[in-house]
């Protein structure tokens, strides 16, 4: 019953048009109490906040907001009166490819000698900020603010990116939903025209809105344009007509299909020409203009990312690092992940560097004490095998999510490509060698055998015992083929199960491959030369040379730009975990060891 009298309050108001965008979004408010209050469907935080940052200022839809905000869980959290609870981490929007655009040359140097002055130290940090209770406005400022910053990156570093329409699964609730309303509100306006005498209050309200709509289109010189289709759409002029009965709606929506087809894209030209043919039925003409003026709009957006990218590229690094800012001096708290995630670092070096030496040998007097550039490129690196699901990613790189994910993803079958085909060499040995046309077979074959093997549901040791047989098969069959006797099925199990075992942790040949590959990537991040060492990969990988290549490309350049945004919180961050106890820092470090000295790749 409440989900219904909700579908009646925005029928409602989509008649009445009453603050179109606001009026409309508070009754999707009354719908999403409804829907949670009645347990159909379960709302995270991640969906709550998408809500949010749409929402135009408004008193009354400020107001529902907040009612709704201590009624909704987050993140199955119970609900809570503060605020601050709250994760702005979670509008951090996912983003693909690496634009291996400007750095700056001494961010992280100049930083780490103003660092030594705590007062001269411009950026906050959680330990210097006194507590205090964050409200719900200072939350949705840093959301937007995310969500801006988000944005901004992606357009600068994925150069394939483009706005498609939106659409809902198919069977969806929100889909039912959608396509509800929008079937009621189109048939109160055709109720409404076909009415003796018509009531035109609602297609006038239409009108508006289309004209708008077009004017947003407008260039700011294009002032004939501008004030052609404010005399023709003269809002004033259309109601005397409709008082009189004198108004031709089917010549205002002809006009309007000319000028829509003056200012779209050419892509869109054959859905203009079906406007030209749905001219009989005026309801559905009125439904498919506004069809095609939302292609319209993404098109546009698409062309302003276009013309934006290069000026937002030529300020990237400064703009990404005044927005981080803000958010910082809003919230605190917001480097608590990346702090721990460097702490993590500095102790895992330490631990390392400071190992109890033989019982024979001498002991050290003085413990050793990584360099900063040591402890941030151990940090990169250890982001390689991050495991999502315990640790939240540092909120300095939940912008590059996606990619890191995806890098992740191909990297982990990359590695089980290659401990396969190292267990088959070693295994069969001899018979095989040297069959460089059998081994792409079979490198080929087990990566698809093995894709999709970083999904929760994915059944891995199903598919490294499918991964077995084929391999037996094909090792067989070229056996044959070559008058050679085929495995004895005592070799075939013994392949198959030492295949099988790469899942365990401890298995020699795993821990051999990710320490070649560990080896492989912190060369590439530490070393200058890093274009020749993308082609210099340790022994034993030479089978996922081309993909390591790849790999290493697209993360070296991620780390680059991410260091050059950020290198200065860096800075801070490691002066006071490693420096805090009043000893000064080290020098600073040779200049091949500099951010500054791995140029980009191309």
């Amino acid at each position: 019953m409440k989900l219904k009298a909700a579908f009646h309050a925005l029928a409602f108001a989509r008649r009445e048009r009453i603050g179109c965008t606001a009026a409309a979004v508070r009754c999707c408010f009354s719908i999403v109490e409804c829907i949670f209050h009645e347990n159909m469907i379960k709302m995270n935080a991640d969906s709550a906040f998408a809500v949010k940052l749409e929402l135009p200022e408004d008193p009354v839809l400020a107001n529902r907001l907040r009612r709704l905000q201590t009624k909704m869980p987050l993140n199955n959290e119970c609900p809570s009166s503060s605020s601050s609870g709250e994760d702005q981490g979670s509008d951090a929007e996912s983003s693909s490819g690496r634009c291996d655009s400007m750095t700056s040359n001494s961010d992280l140097d100049c930083s780490r000698k103003s660092s030594t002055n705590e007062g001269s130290s411009k950026h906050c940090t959680p330990s210097s900020s006194p507590p205090r209770v964050i409200t719900l406005d200072e939350v949705m400022e840093s959301a937007q603010d995310l969500s801006n910053l988000s944005l901004a990156h992606e357009i600068i570093v994925n150069h394939k990116l483009r706005l498609e329409p939106g659409s809902l699964p198919e069977g969806s609730l929100w889909k039912m939903v959608r396509d509800n309303v929008h079937k009621a509100f189109w048939d109160i306006l055709e109720s409404e025209l076909n009415d003796d005498p018509p009531e035109y209050q609602q297609a006038i309200r239409l009108l508006e809105e289309i004209r708008e709509i077009l004017l947003s289109f407008l260039n700011p010189g294009a002032n004939r344009m501008r004030t052609q289709i404010m005399e023709v759409l003269d809002m004033d002029l259309i109601r005397q007509q409709v008082e009189n009965d004198a108004v031709d709606i089917h010549g205002l929506a002809s006009y309007i299909i000319t000028t829509m087809e003056k200012l779209c894209a050419p892509i869109r030209e054959e859905e203009i020409k079906k406007l030209r043919g749905n001219t009989d039925n005026i309801v559905h003409m009125f439904r498919e203009i506004f069809r095609v003026l939302d292609l319209m709009k993404v098109d546009y957006l698409n062309f302003s990312i276009e013309m934006l990218r290069p000026v937002l590229q030529r300020q990237s690094v400064e703009y990404e690092r005044a927005t981080f800012q803000k958010i910082l001096d809003k919230t605190p708290s917001a480097l608590d992940h990346t702090t721990a995630w460097i702490k993590s670092s500095v102790e895992e070096l330490l631990s390392t560097m400071n190992a109890p030496n033989e019982p024979s040998g001498p002991v050290k007097e003085q413990p050793l004490v990584p360099s900063p550039f040591l402890v941030l490129n151990a940090a990169f690196l250890s982001i390689l095998t991050w495991d999502h699901s315990k640790n939240p990613l540092p909120e300095t790189l939940m912008t590059d999510e996606a990619s890191l994910r995806e890098l992740q993803w191909q990297l982990q079958r990359c590695q089980a490509v290659n401990e396969v085909l190292l267990i088959v060499s070693s295994t069969v040995g001899g018979p095989i060698q040297g069959l460089s046309s059998l081994s792409e077979r079979l490198k080929r074959m087990t990566s698809v055998l093995l894709d999709g093997m970083h999904r929760p549901d994915y059944q891995l040791d199903e598919s490294l015992k499918s991964v077995g047989a084929q391999i037996c098969c094909e090792i067989n069959k070229s056996l044959t083929e070559r008058n050679f006797a085929p495995l004895t099925p005592a070799l075939q199990a013994t392949l198959t199960g030492q295949i099988c075992s790469i899942t365990q942790p401890d298995n020699p040949i795993r821990m051999l491959v990710e320490d070649r590959v560990n080896k492989y990537f912190m060369g590439l991040i530490c070393d200058p030369n890093r274009k020749e060492k993308l082609e210099q990969v340790p022994a034993g990988l030479t089978a996922i040379k081309p993909e390591l290549a790849v790999i290493g490309a697209k993360f070296v350049s991620l780390v680059k730009y991410n260091r050059a945004v950020y290198g200065p919180f860096y800075a801070d961050i490691i002066r006071r975990l490693m420096f805090s106890q009043g000893s000064s820092p080290p020098a600073p470090p040779p200049q091949e060891a500099t951010p500054d000295s791995c140029s980009n790749v191309e």
